[in-house]
């Protein structure tokens, strides 16, 4: 099951937090997409994902200028 969360009008650190928090409500194996601005969030996120042993699965560009649509696995 896919999950989504749209984290575009936070900031860091609230991005992670947002993530992290989110990612505690699903189940080991579901995915959740989530929808972040390039910059700081594009790089802290992903990062502190791994770190705390989810599995990112994609990173890609969206259609709107700015956004990137980011794929984790719990």
């Amino acid at each position: 099951m896919k999950h989504f969360l749209d984290i575009t009008r936070e900031t860091c650190p609230m991005t992670f937090v947002k993530v992290k928090l989110k990612l505690a409500q699903i189940n080991k194996g579901e995915q959740l997409e989530v929808l972040l601005n390039e910059g700081e969030p594009l790089e802290n996120v992903p990062r502190s994902c791994e770190e705390q042993g989810f599995k990112v699965l994609s990173n890609e560009p969206t259609d709107e200028e700015g956004k990137h649509m980011l794929v984790i696995e719990k």
